[in-house]
Protein backbone atom coordinates (compact mmCIF):
# COMPACT_ATOMS: atom_id res chain seq x y z
CA UNK A 1 0.00 0.00 0.00
CA UNK A 2 1.08 3.64 -0.96
CA UNK A 3 -0.58 6.94 0.44
CA UNK A 4 -0.29 10.07 -1.02
CA UNK A 5 -1.11 13.64 -0.49
CA UNK A 6 -3.02 15.09 -3.29
CA UNK A 7 -2.89 18.99 -2.86
CA UNK A 8 -5.45 21.03 -5.51
CA UNK A 9 -4.55 24.50 -4.03
CA UNK A 10 -6.13 26.81 -1.34
CA UNK A 11 -9.09 28.72 -0.79
CA UNK A 12 -10.42 31.34 1.96
CA UNK A 13 -13.10 31.36 4.36
CA UNK A 14 -14.20 33.71 6.88
CA UNK A 15 -12.25 33.16 10.28
CA UNK A 16 -14.49 33.74 12.45
CA UNK A 17 -16.81 31.19 10.73
CA UNK A 18 -14.18 28.56 10.61
CA UNK A 19 -13.47 28.86 14.48
CA UNK A 20 -17.22 29.30 15.83
CA UNK A 21 -17.10 30.94 19.40
CA UNK A 22 -13.26 30.87 19.68
CA UNK A 23 -12.39 34.77 19.44
CA UNK A 24 -10.19 36.70 17.31
CA UNK A 25 -7.90 37.51 19.49
CA UNK A 26 -7.38 33.56 20.11
CA UNK A 27 -7.50 32.28 16.34
CA UNK A 28 -6.22 35.24 14.66
CA UNK A 29 -2.75 34.03 16.16
CA UNK A 30 -3.38 29.96 14.54
CA UNK A 31 -4.28 31.23 11.07
CA UNK A 32 -3.94 35.10 10.95
CA UNK A 33 -6.65 36.79 8.51
CA UNK A 34 -6.30 39.53 5.68
CA UNK A 35 -8.15 42.72 5.58
CA UNK A 36 -11.33 40.76 4.64
CA UNK A 37 -10.98 38.59 8.14
CA UNK A 38 -10.71 35.47 5.55
CA UNK A 39 -8.15 33.02 6.55
CA UNK A 40 -6.28 31.03 3.92
CA UNK A 41 -7.24 26.70 3.96
CA UNK A 42 -5.77 23.87 2.49
CA UNK A 43 -7.87 21.15 -0.51
CA UNK A 44 -5.65 18.46 0.71
CA UNK A 45 -7.20 15.33 -0.70
CA UNK A 46 -5.79 11.75 -0.15
CA UNK A 47 -5.16 9.03 -2.46
CA UNK A 48 -4.64 5.41 -1.34
CA UNK A 49 -3.07 2.91 -3.51
CA UNK A 50 -3.74 -0.73 -2.81
CA UNK A 51 -3.69 -3.42 -4.71
CA UNK A 52 -5.39 -2.99 -7.80
CA UNK A 53 -7.45 -0.19 -6.44
CA UNK A 54 -6.34 3.03 -6.16
CA UNK A 55 -8.52 5.10 -3.74
CA UNK A 56 -8.99 8.90 -4.39
CA UNK A 57 -10.62 10.31 -1.13
CA UNK A 58 -11.77 14.11 -1.62
CA UNK A 59 -11.26 16.19 -4.88
CA UNK A 60 -11.12 19.69 -3.97
CA UNK A 61 -13.49 22.46 -5.56
CA UNK A 62 -12.95 21.91 -9.30
CA UNK A 63 -13.05 24.64 -12.04
CA UNK A 64 -16.27 24.29 -13.20
CA UNK A 65 -18.08 26.97 -11.64
CA UNK A 66 -18.55 30.15 -12.82
CA UNK A 67 -15.99 33.26 -11.95
CA UNK A 68 -18.64 35.20 -10.16
CA UNK A 69 -18.79 31.91 -7.73
CA UNK A 70 -14.98 30.71 -7.49
CA UNK A 71 -14.48 34.75 -6.87
CA UNK A 72 -15.94 34.49 -3.19
CA UNK A 73 -13.39 31.53 -2.37
CA UNK A 74 -10.18 33.39 -3.84
CA UNK A 75 -8.65 30.02 -5.53
CA UNK A 76 -5.04 30.19 -5.47
CA UNK A 77 -1.46 28.21 -5.27
CA UNK A 78 -0.29 26.61 -8.55
CA UNK A 79 -1.00 22.82 -7.65
CA UNK A 80 -4.14 21.35 -9.25
CA UNK A 81 -5.77 17.94 -8.99
CA UNK A 82 -4.71 17.28 -12.14
CA UNK A 83 -0.90 18.17 -11.89
CA UNK A 84 -0.66 16.41 -8.12
CA UNK A 85 -2.27 13.00 -9.41
CA UNK A 86 0.17 13.65 -12.30
CA UNK A 87 2.97 14.07 -9.68
CA UNK A 88 1.89 11.07 -8.11
CA UNK A 89 2.18 9.14 -11.60
CA UNK A 90 -1.26 8.51 -12.19
CA UNK A 91 -3.98 9.92 -14.56
CA UNK A 92 -7.67 10.00 -13.83
CA UNK A 93 -8.79 7.59 -15.89
CA UNK A 94 -6.90 5.13 -13.72
CA UNK A 95 -8.78 5.90 -10.76
CA UNK A 96 -10.81 3.15 -9.58
CA UNK A 97 -13.24 4.73 -6.56
CA UNK A 98 -14.13 8.39 -5.49
CA UNK A 99 -14.46 8.29 -1.84
CA UNK A 100 -15.96 11.29 -1.14
CA UNK A 101 -16.16 12.02 3.27
CA UNK A 102 -19.30 14.39 2.43
CA UNK A 103 -20.50 16.46 -0.69
CA UNK A 104 -20.09 20.42 0.47
CA UNK A 105 -18.63 21.65 -2.75
CA UNK A 106 -15.02 21.76 -1.75
CA UNK A 107 -15.05 18.28 -1.01
CA UNK A 108 -16.53 16.95 -4.07
CA UNK A 109 -16.36 19.57 -7.06
CA UNK A 110 -13.85 18.43 -8.94
CA UNK A 111 -15.19 15.19 -9.04
CA UNK A 112 -17.65 16.62 -12.03
CA UNK A 113 -16.55 18.30 -15.19
CA UNK A 114 -17.85 20.49 -18.12
CA UNK A 115 -18.29 18.25 -21.03
CA UNK A 116 -15.61 19.06 -23.94
CA UNK A 117 -18.48 21.16 -25.54
CA UNK A 118 -19.14 22.98 -22.43
CA UNK A 119 -22.92 22.26 -22.68
CA UNK A 120 -22.98 19.82 -19.63
CA UNK A 121 -21.35 17.70 -17.03
CA UNK A 122 -19.44 14.56 -17.04
CA UNK A 123 -17.65 12.52 -14.72
CA UNK A 124 -13.77 13.45 -14.23
CA UNK A 125 -12.86 9.83 -13.14
CA UNK A 126 -14.70 8.13 -15.87
CA UNK A 127 -13.65 4.37 -14.52
CA UNK A 128 -14.37 4.95 -10.86
CA UNK A 129 -17.16 4.29 -8.38
CA UNK A 130 -18.58 7.19 -6.64
CA UNK A 131 -18.59 6.73 -3.01
CA UNK A 132 -20.84 8.15 -0.38
CA UNK A 133 -23.15 7.39 2.42
CA UNK A 134 -26.63 7.03 2.11
CA UNK A 135 -27.36 9.06 4.66
CA UNK A 136 -25.57 11.89 3.51
CA UNK A 137 -27.13 11.85 -0.08
CA UNK A 138 -30.93 11.99 1.10
CA UNK A 139 -29.62 15.26 3.19
CA UNK A 140 -27.46 16.56 -0.06
CA UNK A 141 -30.14 16.09 -2.37
CA UNK A 142 -33.00 17.32 0.30
CA UNK A 143 -31.24 19.98 1.86
CA UNK A 144 -31.82 22.26 4.27
CA UNK A 145 -31.63 25.85 4.17
CA UNK A 146 -28.39 26.24 6.60
CA UNK A 147 -26.58 23.71 4.05
CA UNK A 148 -28.13 24.39 0.30
CA UNK A 149 -25.70 26.32 -0.85
CA UNK A 150 -22.80 23.97 -0.17
CA UNK A 151 -25.10 20.98 -2.22
CA UNK A 152 -24.31 22.11 -5.62
CA UNK A 153 -26.81 19.90 -8.32
CA UNK A 154 -23.98 19.92 -11.03
CA UNK A 155 -21.89 18.19 -8.35
CA UNK A 156 -24.11 15.79 -7.54
CA UNK A 157 -26.44 14.43 -10.32
CA UNK A 158 -24.20 13.50 -12.38
CA UNK A 159 -22.52 10.96 -10.42
CA UNK A 160 -26.24 9.49 -10.10
CA UNK A 161 -27.07 9.59 -13.87
CA UNK A 162 -23.96 8.07 -14.91
CA UNK A 163 -24.76 4.78 -12.99
CA UNK A 164 -21.34 5.44 -10.84
CA UNK A 165 -22.68 6.08 -7.28
CA UNK A 166 -22.46 3.74 -4.83
CA UNK A 167 -23.00 3.81 -0.71
CA UNK A 168 -20.92 2.68 2.15
CA UNK A 169 -23.40 2.16 5.18
CA UNK A 170 -22.26 2.02 8.75
CA UNK A 171 -22.42 -1.60 9.84
CA UNK A 172 -21.55 -3.29 6.65
CA UNK A 173 -18.52 -4.65 5.43
CA UNK A 174 -15.96 -1.79 4.10
CA UNK A 175 -15.69 -2.54 0.37
CA UNK A 176 -11.73 -2.05 0.97
CA UNK A 177 -10.06 -4.23 2.83
CA UNK A 178 -7.33 -1.66 4.14
CA UNK A 179 -10.30 1.11 5.18
CA UNK A 180 -13.06 1.34 7.39
CA UNK A 181 -15.02 4.07 8.02
CA UNK A 182 -15.77 6.05 11.26
CA UNK A 183 -19.15 7.81 10.63
CA UNK A 184 -20.16 11.47 12.33
CA UNK A 185 -22.95 13.63 12.27
CA UNK A 186 -22.13 17.09 14.10
CA UNK A 187 -20.55 18.72 10.71
CA UNK A 188 -23.16 17.20 8.46
CA UNK A 189 -25.39 14.16 8.49
CA UNK A 190 -23.48 10.96 7.68
CA UNK A 191 -20.21 12.33 7.15
CA UNK A 192 -17.65 9.18 6.80
CA UNK A 193 -14.12 9.69 7.78
CA UNK A 194 -11.65 6.76 6.08
CA UNK A 195 -9.38 4.53 9.13
CA UNK A 196 -6.67 3.36 6.86
CA UNK A 197 -4.05 0.75 8.20
CA UNK A 198 -1.20 1.15 6.78
CA UNK A 199 1.62 -1.48 7.43
CA UNK A 200 1.85 -0.93 11.49
CA UNK A 201 -0.01 2.58 11.75
CA UNK A 202 -3.55 3.65 11.42
CA UNK A 203 -4.28 7.18 9.15
CA UNK A 204 -7.76 8.91 9.94
CA UNK A 205 -8.35 11.63 7.39
CA UNK A 206 -10.35 14.06 9.10
CA UNK A 207 -11.97 15.43 6.70
CA UNK A 208 -14.68 18.34 8.81
CA UNK A 209 -14.21 16.50 12.42
CA UNK A 210 -11.16 18.18 12.98
CA UNK A 211 -10.25 20.36 9.71
CA UNK A 212 -6.69 21.80 10.65
CA UNK A 213 -4.35 20.96 13.56
CA UNK A 214 -5.62 24.09 15.08
CA UNK A 215 -9.21 22.70 15.11
CA UNK A 216 -7.66 19.36 17.53
CA UNK A 217 -9.00 21.82 20.99
CA UNK A 218 -12.52 20.02 21.94
CA UNK A 219 -14.35 23.76 21.91
CA UNK A 220 -13.04 24.83 18.39
CA UNK A 221 -15.88 24.43 16.15
CA UNK A 222 -16.69 25.61 12.68
CA UNK A 223 -19.81 27.51 12.69
CA UNK A 224 -20.45 25.74 9.30
CA UNK A 225 -21.34 22.70 11.90
CA UNK A 226 -25.36 21.93 11.74
CA UNK A 227 -25.23 20.12 15.62
CA UNK A 228 -22.08 22.04 16.85
CA UNK A 229 -22.53 20.17 20.56
CA UNK A 230 -22.67 17.04 18.57
CA UNK A 231 -19.64 18.14 16.96
CA UNK A 232 -17.42 18.36 20.65
CA UNK A 233 -19.42 14.94 21.03
CA UNK A 234 -17.96 12.98 18.26
CA UNK A 235 -14.18 14.65 18.74
CA UNK A 236 -13.95 13.87 22.02
CA UNK A 237 -14.81 10.23 21.57
CA UNK A 238 -12.30 10.19 18.49
CA UNK A 239 -9.23 11.82 19.64
CA UNK A 240 -9.38 9.76 22.98
CA UNK A 241 -9.43 7.00 20.50
CA UNK A 242 -6.56 8.40 18.63
CA UNK A 243 -4.43 9.14 21.65
CA UNK A 244 -5.12 5.69 22.78
CA UNK A 245 -4.21 4.10 19.53
CA UNK A 246 -1.55 6.16 18.74
CA UNK A 247 -3.53 7.43 14.95
CA UNK A 248 -1.44 9.80 12.25
CA UNK A 249 -4.32 12.20 11.92
CA UNK A 250 -4.54 13.81 8.18
CA UNK A 251 -5.77 17.12 7.76
CA UNK A 252 -7.81 18.61 4.88
CA UNK A 253 -7.74 22.02 4.88
CA UNK A 254 -4.69 22.81 7.29
CA UNK A 255 -2.82 25.16 5.00
CA UNK A 256 0.74 24.56 6.61
CA UNK A 257 0.43 20.79 8.59
CA UNK A 258 -0.56 17.88 6.23
CA UNK A 259 -0.64 15.11 9.37
CA UNK A 260 -0.43 15.49 13.33
CA UNK A 261 -0.57 13.15 16.21
CA UNK A 262 -2.24 13.83 19.30
CA UNK A 263 -1.39 13.69 22.74
CA UNK A 264 -2.69 14.47 25.94
CA UNK A 265 -1.29 17.29 28.15
CA UNK A 266 -3.35 19.40 31.36
CA UNK A 267 -4.86 21.31 29.26
CA UNK A 268 -6.68 18.43 27.73
CA UNK A 269 -6.10 16.54 23.98
CA UNK A 270 -3.71 18.56 21.92
CA UNK A 271 -1.42 18.29 18.76
CA UNK A 272 1.81 16.62 19.53
CA UNK A 273 4.38 16.04 16.00
CA UNK A 274 2.97 17.51 12.75
CA UNK A 275 4.63 16.93 9.63
CA UNK A 276 4.09 15.81 5.82
CA UNK A 277 2.42 12.89 5.41
CA UNK A 278 5.38 11.05 3.59
CA UNK A 279 7.61 11.77 6.82
CA UNK A 280 5.37 10.83 9.01
CA UNK A 281 4.81 7.55 7.72
CA UNK A 282 8.58 7.14 7.68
Amino acid sequence: MNLYAIETGFFKLDGGAMFGVVPKSIWQRLNPADEYNLCTWALRCLLIEDGDQLILVDNGIGDKQDARFLSHYYLHGDATLQSSLRKAGFTPGEITDVVLTHLHFDHCGGGVKRSPDRTGFELTFPNARYWTSPAHWEWATKPNPREKASFLTENLLPMEESGHLHYIEPGKPSPFPHVDFLFVNGHTEGMMLPKIQYRDKTVVYLADLVPSAAHVPIPYVMGYDVRPLLTMEEKTNFLDEAVQGKYLLMFEHDPVHECANVVRTDRGIRTGVTGTLRDMLG
